[in-house]
């Protein structure tokens, strides 16, 4: 299957598909991971956005979902007893190492700038420096075969830019004041509405009772 033609990822399958590559470089003594490490890391509270709650038959459905895709394979390692799992996911979007580094880490942790990708990549793949990372992440927006990063508006008071995963299909907005105050307004509106209503009912109801 051509990268193209790969459907997006739900949030769980990309945190499991996150925590594969981590796992794969940071515990390899452990790896490929059974079905319970994948929901230990998975529902890790550290170095992760958002912190998820998932059970095991959530991560198994997810687990079959991506084996189909054949980005997981699955293995029965050293033992034999246990089924364990691995990663495809470079392979299956014809991605060199670097890119698939930055990608489990804005899958396991959500937008980040350059310098905050370059910090957190570190144990995973060592960039020599910020320049290189981006250049990388331009590259992951360009691709022919469909965007899989994307560089998020400046916000108000920060330095640099953040970058997101485009894997689950396009990034949401971010939120913004004017963003805030549209929906403070759409409340009151909605508030007001339910108020008419409520006095309209209320005047049928004396109609209907003096007739």
């Amino acid at each position: 299957m051509s990268p193209a033609a790969l459907p997006p990822l739900t949030r769980l399958e990309a945190r499991l598909l996150g925590v594969l590559v981590e796992k794969e470089k940071t515990t390899p003594d452990t790896y490929p991971l059974t079905l319970n490490s994948l929901t230990a890391g998975c529902n890790q509270k550290s170095s992760r956005d958002p912190v998820m709650s998932v059970g095991e038959s959530e991560i198994q459905a997810a687990l079959d979902e991506l084996r189909g895709r054949l980005l997981v394979l699955e293995t029965y390692g050293a033992s034999g007893r246990v089924l364990r799992y691995a990663q495809n996911f470079g392979k299956c979007y014809g991605l060199p190492a670097a890119s698939v580094a930055l990608l489990a880490v804005l899958m396991l942790r959500g937008a980040q700038t350059v310098s905050e990708l370059r910090a957190n990549c570190e144990r995973l793949y060592r960039f020599d420096d910020a320049s290189s990372v981006e250049a990388y992440l331009e590259e992951l927006g360009e691709r022919s075969s469909g965007a899989l990063a994307r560089k998020l508006p400046k916000q108000a008071g920060s330095r640099e830019q953040r970058w997101v995963h485009l894997l689950c299909g396009d990034a949401p907005a971010e939120t913004t004041g004017t963003d805030d105050h549209q929906g403070n307004a759409l409340l009151a509106r909605v508030e007001r509405l339910e108020q008419e209503v409520s006095e309209l009912r209320a005047e049928l109801r004396a109609l209907t009772d003096q007739a």
